[in-house]
């Protein structure tokens, strides 16, 4: 299992658009608010456009919204489009396998971290995400957020 900065700028712009309530949110405005460069920023919208989690519009008031209401994406469902399926090493990957697996005392443990990452990412949704950021953006202001 790898957590890259992939999910992690991939998060926040999920969360920007889960927040903007159905309007479209482009990805430069998406970038600059999070300081993320935005030709890295536009892989990411990409690759989650072809998982079916954002859809796109062209033209002046153009951008990203989900394709599903935010508290029916769960942040599993956003990390592994990104990231693809999490497994902790090749033991807990389906289909993959390993040789040594039944007689290595290690795997069981692997397994019970790859579920319990799983059960948290799974736990919560854009939604809640959303309720979290618009929360704290109450409380700091936006401007004090960027280094």
């Amino acid at each position: 299992m790898r957590l890259t900065a992939r999910s992690e700028y991939g998060l926040l712009a999920l969360v920007e658009i889960a927040s903007a309530g159905g309007q479209p949110s482009s990805a430069r405005e998406l970038a600059e608010r999070w300081g993320m460069p935005l030709k890295f920023l536009e892989q990411l919208l990409s690759a989650l456009k072809r998982a079916g989690v954002v859809t796109s519009t062209r033209g002046a008031r153009g951008g990203y919204v989900l394709t599903r209401p935010a508290g029916e994406i769960s942040v599993l469902d956003a990390v592994e489009a990104l990231e693809g399926p999490l497994a902790p090493s090749v033991c807990a990957q389906e289909g993959v396998g390993c040789a040594q697996s039944a007689r290595c005392a290690a795997g069981t443990i692997w397994s019970r971290v790859s579920d319990a990452v799983r059960d948290v990412l799974a736990s919560a949704t854009l939604a809640d995400l959303a309720t979290d950021q618009l929360r704290l953006d109450a409380l700091v202001p936006a401007a004090s957020t960027k280094e």
